[in-house]
């Protein structure tokens, strides 16, 4: 089901503001519940959550431009808004991932320096503060994954995983956390770095998937085949090339070349290109704009017919070279088909202008005559109507 863009806008904003919410209660307790209670891992995983805080803040700017509808100047729309914030996230979470490993090995660095038995574990509350951690983040996730499904949205998708990465993140937390009371206070501090390895890896693959859309990469190799044989499905299409794909935010653009029969008119060259966008379009329903140029040959591998000229130019020239001939001269319906380098030509001549059928062989030998005396003039056919 296609959602609208102020339906999108209005989910996203709905999902993330739940976010702001759980993410500002949570990077408070573990912030303060960090610090009071002597756990390095549960301060950097406070931090984490924080940077969850901006990464919304993003999203809901991002949901504003990107819902605007396509302009002068934007005619494909403001789609890339998310996926330059998503890009954005991206980076966000390697910057925390650095800043919490930094953090955790200057503690390591302490903790090697001191006596083990002046070492003061973390505070059990800190095993709850976690605890609350993990249950909150992964029912963020699943809910915010689950809009994030249902209007196809990468930048909410990405923003899930941000929530599931600090659930993650808890986890190592709690363990870490527990370690201690065993007595290894080192792994506190090891938890950290664990932590830090985790966010540095989601950010990396964020960033990695939306620079790929931004410099217009291919949809799934899978995929492009599905589309391939959807479309050599359609009556008429002959055989198809150069087709081409690449994503825009929560949609993906397609343009192709088919080839279909040259004797075919324009009417219905058109309306097999409507079919064709109808069919892809109703199958995939990432893809909301395909654009089809119809070939009436293999164009990689027939001559070009680029350089020759236009129907009102050879018009010219054909005219003359009938007028050579007085019954030719009447000729009023010309078809042109441009195929591998050459223009074949129909013409029609009214059958009142002939006086005997036995002159029809020597009018078609006259008509072909006069068209070889124009080099880019290829097959020719007289008709009579």
């Amino acid at each position: 089901m296609e959602h609208t863009l102020e339906q999108r806008k209005r989910e996203t904003n709905r999902i993330t503001l739940w976010g702001v919410a759980v993410n500002l209660v949570l990077s408070v307790i573990k912030i303060v519940g960090g610090i009071y209670g002597q756990s390095q891992a549960l301060l950097a995983d406070g931090i984490h959550s924080l940077s969850d805080l901006a990464s919304d803040g993003m999203v809901l700017i991002a949901s504003k431009h990107a819902g605007e509808d396509a302009d002068e100047d934007h005619p494909y729309g403001h789609a890339r808004y998310e996926t330059l914030a998503t890009v954005a996230l991206g980076f966000l979470l390697i910057g925390v991932a650095v800043g919490i490993a930094y953090d955790a090995i200057m503690r390591l660095e302490v903790l090697r320096l001191e006596d083990a038995e002046t070492i003061v574990g973390p505070a059990h509350f800190t095993l709850i503060i976690a605890a609350i951690s993990i249950f909150s983040k992964e029912a963020l996730y699943h809910a915010t994954r689950a809009v994030a499904d249902k209007i196809r949205s990468p930048l909410l998708e990405a923003n899930a995983w941000h929530h599931r990465s600090d659930a993650i993140s808890s986890i190592v937390v709690f363990i870490g956390i527990g370690a201690t009371y065993f007595g290894y206070p080192l792994l506190d501090a090891v938890a950290a770095i664990l932590v830090a390895l985790m966010v540095a890896k989601i950010g990396i693959d964020l960033s990695r998937q939306s620079v790929q859309e931004l410099v217009d990469t291919a949809l799934e190799p899978e995929m492009v085949e599905q589309i391939r044989q959807t479309i050599l499905n359609i009556d008429e299409v002959r055989q198809l090339h150069l087709l081409r794909s690449r994503r825009m935010g929560h949609n993906a653009l397609v343009d192709v070349h088919i080839q279909v029969s040259p004797k075919l008119s324009v009417s219905e060259g058109h309306h097999i290109s409507e079919s064709v966008e109808k069919a892809v379009i109703e199958k995939f329903d990432e893809i909301n704009d395909v654009t089809v140029h119809i070939d009436p040959e293999d164009d990689e591998a027939a001559a070009s017919c680029r350089d020759l000229p236009l129907r009102g130019e050879l018009l010219q020239i054909l005219n003359h070279e009938w007028a050579k001939h007085d019954i030719l001269k009447n000729i009023d319906d010309v078809t042109l088909h441009y195929l591998d380098g050459y223009i074949s030509v129909e013409a029609c001549l009214p059958i009142r202008y002939i006086q005997d059928l036995k002159d029809i062989d020597h009018l078609q030998q006259d008509f072909h005559d006069a068209n070889q005396q124009i080099a880019c003039v290829g097959e020719d056919h007289l008709h009579f109507s």
